[in-house]
């Protein structure tokens, strides 16, 4: 079943570039899954028919506020991996995560 994860951080354009990272990887290991960014603002309508949502860290404070708009997994990126837009590490948290 195809997956649908969704990252986001203040404005949902740093988290463009790990999206892009997260699609190659998830293609070269065949791993079926819709991935976008947008903003935290935007969180109660883009969580609507998310798996996971993923929140870059330095939006990290608002997980709490996030989990109750919506009805999905929210984790926060860990820094590291979102610095060097590590995406085959990232794309393993959302497959742990999801499992």
């Amino acid at each position: 079943m195809r997956k649908k994860i969704v990252l986001m951080c203040s404005q949902g354009a740093s988290t463009s570039m790990l999206v892009s990272a997260m699609e190659k990887e998830a293609e070269a290991t065949g791993y079926e899954c819709d991935i976008s960014a947008t903003s935290v603002t935007h969180a109660s309508e883009a969580g609507k028919n998310a798996d996971i949502i993923l929140l870059g860290p330095q939006v990290g404070y608002m997980k709490s506020e996030v989990e109750k708009e919506v009805a999905c997994k929210v984790l926060v990126i860990p820094a590291t991996q979102y610095g060097l837009m590590d995406g085959n590490a990232v794309l393993n948290l959302v497959k742990i995560s999801l499992n």
